[in-house]
This record gives structure tokens, C-alpha cells and sequence, in this order.
């Protein structure tokens, strides 16, 4: 159990039967009443992004999130199978988990899993992911006018991202993870 007053950003706790992680508290002492604490939570399930006060002093429950190292072997078509990197055991992850993730996923990735109990909550990845490109325009003499021309590039996982004009079929670019932006040649 840990107090509201004791709040810190990224800490997970549970509180009516979901799991959250603390993105912004603030505590807010009123000129006439009880003090409280103003918080904006994700709800790691779902991802949904609430807003919740609770009391002064008030206890809520932590909850304990285990990370492990996996790494990506296959798409079965509605799911992701992960390998533990340690005990070689197999989980699969609904495509309603990692729908984001799984844009930047290429097999044979190690990435983390991130567990509460025997439920998972999904996976986190790297800052920045190598992939391939595997269709894109050719680039066309006198395209560079503007100088920072970009064309759209199709990558083996499906994912769609701008890249410069002289970026061709084949070659291996870093893309962000944060924000799905070409960074620069693998």
C-alpha cells in the first residue's frame, strides 16, 4: 500500500480493479477543506488516459510490474509469439496489446514484456528499430528543389514512413519508435 501524498510520475499502482501508471500528479491544498491529489493515470489495459483525485493520505495498492527480455518469433495471424530469452517458455500477445508495437517488430527482436501476475500488459521497445525497405519511388533527377523532399516508403512490417529522395528499394533505415520517423541509414 502506498499513500497518495507518496505519488511519484511512472509508478504503477492498482485502484478499482484496473492498473495504472501515474503519467502527472499534483497535490492541491484549498483554502478551506481537506487537502487532495489531482492525478492523470493510463490505464495500462486498455490505454485510456483518466483523470482521478483522490484524498489526502489515501492508500492505494502498488502494483508490481515484471519486465522480461523476449524475443519475436512469429505472427499467427491474430496474435504475436514471444520466446523467453531465459526459460525458452512461448506467450502469445493479442494483436488488441501490441496494435502499435507491432509496426515496429521484425523477428528475431529482443524486446521487453511487461507482466502483472499472469496477465500481459504489453511490450516496450527499443528508442529506435532497423528495418527494410521493401517499396519505394525511385528518385527522380531535379525532385531535390525544395531541398528537404521526402517520398513515402513502404518497410517489411507494413508500416509507412517518409524518407529523403535518395533512400532506395532494399536498404536498411532506423525508424523512431516514439514517433514513427525515418532517423537515418542502418
Amino acid at each position: 500500500m502506498v499513500s497518495s501524498n507518496d505519488f511519484k510520475n511512472g509508478m504503477t499502482i492498482s485502484y478499482e480493479g484496473n492498473i495504472y501508471k501515474i503519467l502527472e500528479f499534483m497535490h492541491v491544498k484549498p483554502g478551506k477543506g481537506q487537502a487532495f491529489v489531482r492525478t492523470k493515470l493510463r490505464n495500462l489495459r486498455t490505454g485510456a488516459v483518466t483523470d482521478i483525485t483522490f484524498n489526502s493520505a489515501e492508500k492505494v495498492q502498488l502494483a508490481e510490474i515484471i519486465k522480461t527480455k523476449v524475443q519475436y518469433l512469429y505472427d499467427t495471424g491474430d496474435a504475436l509469439c514471444f520466446m523467453d530469452v531465459e526459460n525458452y517458455e512461448q506467450h502469445e500477445l493479442t494483436y488488441a496489446l501490441v496494435e502499435e508495437e507491432r509496426k515496429y517488430l521484425r523477428e528475431n527482436q529482443i524486446v521487453d514484456i511487461e507482466k502483472y501476475g499472469d496477465e500481459f500488459i504489453g511490450i516496450i521497445l527499443p528508442d529506435k528499430v532497423t528495418l527494410t525497405i521493401v517499396d519505394t519511388e525511385p528518385a527522380v533527377k531535379g525532385d531535390t528543389k525544395s531541398g528537404g523532399a521526402m517520398k513515402d516508403a513502404t518497410l517489411e512490417t507494413g508500416l509507412v514512413v517518409k524518407v529523403p529522395l535518395f533512400i532506395n528499394n532494399g536498404e536498411e533505415i532506423i525508424v523512431s519508435t516514439a514517433d514513427g520517423k525515418y532517423s537515418s541509414r542502418a
